[in-house]
């Protein structure tokens, strides 16, 4: 279970304010939106498995009224949740056999994923990490540095990327320090962030994250997880805009998502929007068959049709590449899209 970070008074800034006033109860959001309620006991116990949670700015950009916005749909907690399906499991990536000490996911041979946070600001009903043991990988600052030894003892690592829950719900004093921490170890080269805080929340990227995130020798990139053109607001532009005139790094990856953006146009307006706001479309995966997102799924053929028509849309700069995560595997696996 996903569970906020405990912020002292002096430490509130606008973006923590707005992680503390997310929609936590489903009845709230569908109010909110003008919808339809008789399902709401249907989503209230999918919520029981898995937490509801949506930042209100990100609440802003879904139109009301429509029981099918494609935003919504991401976040709503719904009846086919609670099918079992033996295909979709709690470790569809098989993490927990990759995970040496607390905090630290290791499947590649130089990239190295840290947890370093269990909160995230908006849970995704497809999110491949629904289960995932937080409590276990909970750390102190004296207990990261038993991570730090890992790291400073495999020198074929060259990259860290901070990843949770979502990374950028830490405090930017403990995110600062563990950068720091991360810079001093030499054969360190990059630091990547898997972060949806910039695009529900983004009054995170403020002047806090930017001063620590650019004063690093590593070189910076910040990942985002944006599924539909419709998540890109005027501030989440303005967000990103902050992010690239610092010099980090901006890239997306996408989630093909049946009902969300299953469509090559509805794949190819997102890749125009992005490239619009200096971002790179980087990987469109397919869904991790985690329990309780099968709802979501759609087959490999299927997708490879949709990529096939979403290459006669978009030069190849704008295609991101079509992947799979299959565990054990030594890197993300390519889906063929010849006919």
């Amino acid at each position: 279970m996903l569970k906020p970070i405990n912020l002292s008074t002096e430490d509130q800034t606008n973006w923590q304010s707005d992680l503390s006033q997310c929609f936590t109860a489903v009845d709230d959001l569908l109010t909110e939106l003008e919808l339809d309620r008789s399902q709401l006991s249907v989503c209230q116990r999918a919520a029981t498995q898995f937490d509801f949670k949506v930042p209100r700015p990100f609440a802003q950009r879904m139109k009301k009224g429509d029981p099918n916005d494609p935003l919504l749909a991401q976040i709503l907690p719904v009846k086919a949740e609670m099918r079992r399906d033996p295909a979709y499991i709690a470790d569809p990536l098989d993490e927990t056999s990759h995970n040496p000490i607390a905090g630290i996911v290791h499947k590649y041979r130089h990239r190295l994923l840290l947890i370093v946070s269990p909160a995230c600001a908006i849970n995704c009903r497809y999110c491949f990490r629904r289960h995932f043991p937080y409590q276990e990988n909970r750390q102190s600052k004296a207990q990261w540095q038993q991570a730090l030894t890992y790291i400073r003892g495999n020198t074929d690592i060259n990259e860290v990327i901070f990843s949770g829950g979502d990374p950028l719900a830490a405090n930017d004093r403990f995110l600062s320090w563990l950068t720091e921490q991360i810079a001093a170890i030499s054969h360190i080269k990059r630091l990547r962030i898997h972060s949806r805080l910039p695009v529900v929340i983004p009054s995170r990227i403020d002047d806090s994250f930017l001063r620590w995130a650019s004063a690093t020798r590593l070189k910076p990139i910040m990942v985002l997880h944006i599924n539909h053109s419709n998540e890109i607001d005027n501030q989440v532009t303005s967000a990103i805009e902050r992010l690239t005139n610092t010099g980090i790094r901006v890239l997306n990856q996408t989630v093909l998502l049946k009902g969300v953006n299953d469509h090559a146009a509805t794949l190819a307006a997102l890749s125009e929007r992005l490239f619009d706001c200096a971002v790179t479309p980087y990987y469109l995966h397919l869904l991790d068959p985690v329990q309780g997102a099968s709802h979501f799924d759609i087959t490999s053929d299927h997708a490879s049709q949709i990529y096939r028509e979403l290459q006669n849309m978009l030069p190849g700069f704008l295609l991101p590449k079509l992947v799979r995560e299959i565990p054990g595997k030594l890197s993300k696996t390519i889906i063929p899209t010849d006919v």
